[in-house]
């Protein structure tokens, strides 16, 4: 059983990455900064102190010598009380620097030299001792008093000593300038990881989301645009993936319902065009009198039937053309179609429609323009369906101006219509376009059914262009499509 990670999942790991990366370098900073602590506390308990320790031993062997030297030229017992104490800072300090530099080893060399050749001469109590009573017998105070060969070696010892302890407390010092290094860049290097999988974090985030959301987004405008989408593809095992399965199942129904529909109406209105031609003819065989004569009241009624007939003739003929016309569908005949041409051809095919609402039709062809590859009599068509619309919604006494120029890419051409209508509302402008859309301010002045515009899509579509609109309430609109002109020219 395979186990696949939701949006849920994907950022609670994430989330989980970017805390351990973060409580790890924070634990890393923590122990070295223990070290750096306990390295510290070691210089300031054991080698400051030694430090101090031996400078005071020194002090007090040179004040031992001295006072000794003195006694023995003068005789003054004021001296062996000043050698005593002297003896006494030694013994103090000598004691305290074995203890410290034990450290639950072996004592060093040098102290446990000095320590072993101090136990054969009487302590400070002892010395303090005998200074106490009266007797005052001079081979016993020799005893007491340390030789100067023996003072010059101990200092001797003693600064080797010191030199070793302030070697150690250099050492110290370096060690604890490198573990403050190596923190700092250890937190440096924790910020950079935890920042980076925060940021690849983030984008892959981002991009896993927004990707399947931006197509999504593209295939809802494609489906509100025409009711055709693309099927979405489906990658991963996340919550978007469902929502890619569920919105292609609905857009592939959408797209079966919406062949049903054209097979439907194309197989209605073959049906119906049958009768509907004998009705035609029916009619007209009256009209002519083949039948016997009519009277004007007939003639009268004859051609309003006519008149509907003709009308629900051009509804079917409309209604079949828009299930024959689906983009992808086309059978199209391509060749190459001059633009002055194919506007010629649509002008003098309305200018009759025109004529009779006394609009006036204005050409704009630049000369020299590059031909366009298509299917001709489809793409009169789709310029005749602009220019119909166009004096359909154009009042009486006004101008329908058709034209096309060139973009400065000069690889393709804009046809287009302008009129002088009522314009149209900007809500609608963005669904013009679509299947059986009609606009509400068209819903109530005009009859039809909303299929002129979706052919001219399906057509310019058909051969990669795109269509397009400009239109103000109250200024009239301009209509138009962009086709890209023949290769080479």
């Amino acid at each position: 059983m395979r186990f696949h990670l939701g949006i849920t999942g994907k950022l609670l790991i994430w989330f989980l990455v970017i805390i351990a990366i973060f409580y790890g370098t924070i634990l890393v900073m923590y122990i070295n900064v223990q070290q750096v602590v306990g390295l510290s506390g070691s210089i300031v308990a054991k080698n400051y102190a030694i430090a101090s320790a031996t400078k005071k031993m020194t002090e007090a062997l040179l004040s031992m010598e001295e006072n000794r030297q003195k006694y023995q030229l003068l005789k003054k017992d004021d001296y062996l009380v000043f050698f005593n104490e002297a003896q006494k800072s030694f013994e103090e300090n000598l004691s305290m620097v074995v203890q410290l530099t034990t450290g639950g080893h072996d004592i060093a060399e040098g102290w446990r030299d000095i320590s072993e050749a101090y136990a054969t001469y009487p302590n400070a109590t002892k010395v303090s001792a005998y200074l106490a009573g009266d007797a005052r017998e001079p081979d016993v105070i020799d005893k007491f008093l340390i030789p100067e060969v023996k003072v010059n070696e101990w200092i001797g010892i003693i600064s080797a000593e010191r030199l070793k302890n302030e070697e150690e407390i250099e050492q110290a010092t370096r060690e604890l300038n490198r573990r403050g290094r190596l923190s700092a860049k250890n937190g440096l290097i924790g910020l950079a990881v935890s920042s980076l999988v925060g940021l690849l974090g983030i984008f892959y985030l981002a991009y896993s989301m927004i990707r399947p959301l931006r197509e999504l987004m593209d295939g809802i405008r494609e489906l509100s645009s025409d009711r055709l989408s693309q099927p979405m593809e489906v990658r991963g095992q996340d919550e978007f993936s469902e929502l890619a399965h569920a919105f292609n199942e609905m857009a592939h129904r959408l797209r079966k319902e919406e062949r049903m529909r054209s097979d439907f109406i194309s197989m209605l209105s073959h049906e119906i065009r049958t009768p509907l031609t004998s009705i035609r003819e029916s009619v007209n065989m009256i009209q002519e009198k083949v039948m016997g004569p009519i009277n004007k009241r007939q003639q009268k009624f004859l051609e309003i039937a006519g008149s509907e007939i003709s009308r629900i003739s051009d509804l079917l003929s409309h209604l079949m053309q828009a299930s024959r016309l689906e983009p992808g569908l086309l059978n199209m005949k391509l060749e190459p179609i001059d633009p002055h041409s194919l506007i010629t051809e649509c002008t003098n095919s309305i200018k009759l429609a025109a004529e009779s609402k006394k609009i006036e039709l204005f050409v704009q062809v630049p000369p020299q323009l590059p031909p366009i590859v298509g299917d001709h009599k489809q793409l009169q068509q789709a310029l005749l369906n602009y220019l119909s619309n166009a004096v359909k919604f154009s009042g009486a006494d006004t101008r329908v101006t058709v034209g096309v120029r060139q973009h400065r890419s000069r690889n393709r051409l804009s046809f287009f219509v302008k009129d002088n209508g009522p314009g149209i509302l900007e809500e609608d402008q963005a669904f013009l376009f679509n299947k059986y859309y009609r606009g509400q301010r068209e819903r109530e002045r005009l009859e039809g059914v909303g299929l002129g515009l979706s052919i001219v899509k399906n057509i310019v579509e058909s051969h990669h262009g795109t269509v397009w609109v400009n239109s103000q309430v109250g200024k009239g609109s301009t209509f138009g499509f962009t086709l890209p002109s023949a290769p080479g020219h």
